[in-house]
């Protein structure tokens, strides 16, 4: 028995889409909701719902008991990310899960002194929690998904000619969420993965510049990439109206392309897949075509 957490959202519900893909019996999957109305999308497929929720304890416990593998997709909630992530890793070992698959982040520096920081600390202590929990375990360091990319350049980019936003020449290793739900599931229904941590990023890196050229390139418009300091693009951007929060996010990943956090290439996501993962020339003429 498989069992998803998170299953509501993109990655999680995607990933159970591709085990029926794939062969995967509908009641062989559980989807975990927070609420009865979450998994009625489930049950018209025969998927198994049940209630669970990251800040109650015996739900969990009642939620993983009896299950094989669990993908342990990481909460959503950044200020109470550490004590779920704990919970769950503790309720899994009580309700005797076998194998958990953890979304993980890709990094490079795992000190205070990256700019995801505040991310990156709660993954890097999950991790440490699996790695000693006893359970077999398999990590995913995913990288920022492409689907993000267009939100990074702008909405009005056509109109304004620029893509503004403080990465410099630094490369990122963005990747489809799709393709990494897909990898997921073909991880969740084949052997040989326990202990192991996979890179969840793109054959090929690039940079906001290339982005410019390629969205030039397929609209025909002329597309500038500038890279201001990280307190000029809050400033700008703070002028225009855009909340606090939303400016640190995009600001705080920006850096970390720019320190070349996010660089990594790896063929982990193809081989999982047996073909390359979409490039981000071909994403963009999907996307501006």
């Amino acid at each position: 028995m498989i069992l998803v957490t998170g299953a509501t959202g993109h990655y999680g519900n995607a990933t159970i889409n591709f085990l029926l893909e794939k062969g995967v019996q509908a009641d062989q999957i559980k989807a975990l909701v927070r609420h009865e109305s979450a998994g009625e999308q489930f049950t018209t497929k025969g998927i198994n719902t049940v209630i669970g929720d990251y800040d109650h304890y015996e739900s969990l416990v009642n939620a993983f008991t009896g299950i094989e593998k669990l993908l342990f997709i990481s909460g959503s909630d950044i200020v109470n990310r550490l004590a779920q992530h704990e919970r769950i890793i503790q309720a899994a070992k009580d309700a005797g899960v076998h194998h958990i698959v953890y979304t993980s982040f890709q990094r490079k520096n795992e000190k205070d002194t990256s700019p995801l920081w505040l991310v990156a600390q709660s993954h890097l202590q999950t991790e440490k929690w699996l790695k000693e929990s006893g359970i077999d375990f398999t990590i995913l360091k995913n990288n920022l998904y492409m689907d993000f990319v267009p939100a990074f350049v702008g909405e009005q980019v056509l109109t304004s000619g620029v893509i503004y936003l403080p990465a410099q020449f630094g490369k990122v290793g963005a990747i489809l969420r799709s393709e990494l739900a897909e990898a997921t599931a073909n991880i969740l229904i084949g052997g040989n993965h326990e202990g192991k941590s996979y890179d969840f990023t793109n054959t090929e890196a690039f940079t906001y510049e290339d982005v410019a050229k390629i969205i030039s390139d397929v609209t025909g418009k002329p597309i500038k990439y500038v890279s201001p300091t990280a307190d000029e693009y809050a400033e700008t951007m703070s002028k225009h109206g855009v909340p606090a929060e939303v400016i640190g996010l995009f600001s705080s990943f920006a850096v970390a392309q720019a320190e070349g956090e996010l660089e990594l290439e790896s063929q982990d996501v193809a081989l999982l897949l047996g073909r390359k993962p979409t490039s981000i020339k071909t994403f963009l003429s999907q996307v501006y075509q």
